[in-house]
């Protein structure tokens, strides 16, 4: 096992201090290769914040309750609120490495807000990054070695180290509503060009590699309506330019629009309408 850490004035004692709005007590890492197993167990947590990030490996997190766990790993970072109860281990098996910082201040819930990290957000993938490596590395050193203005250091150092995810959290956000964006206007552009075929949700959604439920709940997200009833919009809409601009007879226009049986295309248009096709026809000339 491979550890190195460093901390404010030398104590390891765990403390709160609000006389700056952001302070830096304590920063370190952990390698396991050889050892099977590190465990921490903290039920009452601690009185500051804590940042941990996997560089390598994984970490079984036990959040809330000692009974609960979620395995987090590299790439991901953990965040601990003070008193926030803390239980997590780590295994050689894993070949984990973590690299942690302690922090506390009058300010820091306002600062962590400003820089993405939400009061819900505990778990939040950053990537993998050499450069939150060297800055974890650089703190250590700063407490280590505590030369001259070496906290206002710490704290630059750590407001850095929250640009960064903070830089890499909204640009996953931005990517994952491009992606968002993109795939539902391809959905909505596909029902606009086959609405009067049989089209299959189910099949559309497997076809884009997504889950029915996904698609659906996304879908009415970004339109208001289900995929379903979007069609059906469409359907009803087309129809009624057709009754009050041809002379097409209703059976007609309702194999048009996508329904075979007259009957079943009268009922919907009724339903939505509040009129038959014919009534509709009639009251539009």
């Amino acid at each position: 096992m491979y550890l190195n850490s460093g901390y404010l004035n030398n104590t390891h004692l765990d403390f709160k201090d609000k006389s700056r709005p952001l302070i830096v007590g304590s920063c370190g890492t952990y390698r396991l290769s050889t050892h099977p197993r590190l465990p921490t167990y903290r039920p009452r947590g601690r009185l500051d914040f804590q940042l941990l990030y996997v560089f390598a490996g994984a970490v079984h997190f036990h959040f809330d309750h000692a009974e609960n766990e979620t395995v987090v790993t590299a790439g991901n970072m953990v965040i601990y609120r003070p008193k926030e109860f803390q239980k997590y281990e780590y295994y050689a098996a894993d070949r984990t490495q973590v690299y942690w910082v302690h922090f506390t201040g009058s300010n820091v819930t306002n600062i962590l807000r400003s820089y993405g990290i939400r009061d819900d957000m505990r778990v939040f993938y950053a990537g993998t990054s050499l450069e939150y490596e060297r800055i974890f590395k650089r703190m250590i050193s700063e407490l280590q070695h505590c030369r001259a203005d070496y906290e206002e250091m710490l704290t630059l150092l750590l407001r850095h180290l929250l640009i960064l995810i903070h830089r890499q959290v909204s640009k996953q956000r931005i990517l994952k509503n491009e992606y968002l964006e993109y795939e539902m206007d391809l959905a909505a552009q596909y029902f606009n060009d086959h609405y009067n075929s049989a089209i299959s949700i189910q099949e559309y959604a497997r076809s884009r590699g997504m889950s029915i439920s996904w698609f659906i709940r996304n879908f009415k997200g970004y339109t208001g309506v289900t995929p379903m009833q979007y069609i059906l919009s469409i359907r009803i809409t087309n129809a009624q330019v057709l009754l009050e601009s041809t002379t097409y007879t209703v059976t007609e226009i309702g194999r048009i629009v996508g329904y075979e049986n007259p009957l079943y295309f009268s009922r919907i248009f009724h339903k939505q309408k509040g009129f038959s096709p014919s009534e509709y026809r009639k009251n539009s000339s």
